[in-house]
């Protein structure tokens, strides 16, 4: 049976890396008393895989994983054997049942929500001044070109981001953004915001935001017309998706 698991990520915690995110959930599993399938071979690990890692610092309130069991366990039970035996800053927001021929979380990967906003003491120091940034931030992002420069195995090249950023707007205390992710077009808001400064002749202060991703989705859209779907929504809340 396949599992799909929503979790969030939040407070000192969004200082662990990918890899201690992966050993965590591997020793939760077990403490909750899920039946997981293990691989074969000489050195049998959990089928546990994830759908986008997050990079160290951010915090979210979408991030999934995907795992397989031989039994059944209701979903709103595994969710709260997860978080009894978890630890805080770490919670799974829902259990879903995904069909066998469902294909896994990370190849469904197509856009990411994110927002932003200044860290406390960090950045402007008045509210005008804040929201004067975020109005002028959110203008340049309506620019028909948006161009950074990446580090490709041949050297630097400059690739226009623009195309990938598919929504950003004003909410009360930051900016949304929804952008391209996974293995075709990964666009961060990190790589937006640098550009933003460049064009400003300023310095991009990494250290000055906090950002947060709220969710990913999958796209159901064809002939380039986009349907975003929330992945949590692949699966269903009893056994009969299987």
């Amino acid at each position: 049976m396949k599992i799909r698991i929503k979790f969030s990520k939040q407070g000192p915690v969004r200082f662990i890396g990918h890899l201690d995110v992966m050993r965590y959930f591997q020793k939760a599993v077990r403490r909750a008393g899920i039946d997981i399938r293990y691989s074969e071979g000489f050195s049998p690990h959990q089928i546990m895989s994830f759908a986008a890692p997050l990079s160290v610092g951010l915090v979210s309130n979408g991030e999934y994983m995907d795992i397989e069991t031989h039994s059944a366990m209701p979903p709103g039970q595994m969710a709260d054997a997860l978080n009894a035996c978890g630890a805080e800053g770490i919670r799974v927001l829902s259990c879903r049942v995904l069909k066998d021929s469902a294909k896994n979380a990370m190849s469904q990967v197509a856009a990411a929500d994110y927002t932003f906003w200044f860290k406390e003491g960090r950045g402007p120091e008045s509210a005008k001044e804040r929201t004067d940034f975020y109005e002028e931030f959110c203008a340049f992002c309506a620019r028909p070109v948006i161009e950074i420069t990446k580090q490709a195995k041949k050297g630097e090249k400059t690739v226009d981001i623009k195309p990938f950023i598919y929504t950003v707007s004003r909410i009360e205390n930051g900016v949304f953004m929804r952008l391209s992710a996974g293995s075709a077009a990964n666009v961060k808001p990190e790589q937006a915001l640098a550009a933003f400064y460049a064009s400003k002749g300023m310095e991009y202060p990494p250290f000055a935001f906090q950002i947060q991703r709220e969710e990913l989705y999958a796209d159901a859209g064809n002939d380039g017309a986009h349907c975003f779907i929330p992945l949590e929504e692949y699966g269903t809340e009893g056994w009969e998706a299987s």
